[in-house]
């Protein structure tokens, strides 16, 4: 399979990962917002299930077709500035998805299935929201820092 193909698959990989996780951000302000536990449980449910349906798979589109696509263009993945930093990025992100976002999410939807409407629940909840808040920011960030280095190409130093 040629360039032109590796990097069609890279750069919609990228549109599924970035789009599932904005949508995701989306609907759980949209529950939040609501301060029904039920609907709350339900949105986080179903986030955890797009990350294993759509974020995974778009992951894995995105390293393999990116990689593929650099070895076609005879680029060093390391050697070459915008490369080596948004795989810096797109690593930053990951590590946060999986310390910090993913437990969070389960807890959350934890929280949720089993939290009454009281007072007590929604202090718990809103402490836990807003982490997953911050540390969604770090996840969301540098995948978007990762995008712009990617089109923008910028001479940036590598190793």
């Amino acid at each position: 399979m040629s360039y032109p193909f590796w990097k069609l698959l890279h750069i919609a990989s990228v549109v599924i990962f970035l789009g599932n996780i904005l949508t995701g951000l989306f609907w759980a302000a949209q529950a939040k917002r609501s301060r029904n536990f039920s609907l709350i449980a339900s949105t986080f449910d179903a986030i955890i299930r797009s990350d294993r349906l759509f974020t995974m798979p778009g992951v894995i589109g995105i390293l393999v077709a990116g990689v593929v696509a650099a070895i076609h263009a005879k680029l060093p993945l390391l050697g070459t500035g915008w490369i080596f930093w948004s795989i810096v990025m797109f690593t930053i992100s990951g590590v946060v998805f999986g310390l910090q976002i993913a437990p969070l999410q389960r807890r959350l939807a934890a929280h949720a299935h089993a939290s009454k409407d009281t007072e007590q629940s929604w202090s718990e909840f809103d402490k836990l929201y807003k982490k997953w808040e911050i540390w969604g920011l770090v996840a969301l960030a540098t995948p978007v820092i990762a995008f712009v280095i990617m089109v923008l190409k910028p001479a940036l130093p590598a190793l």
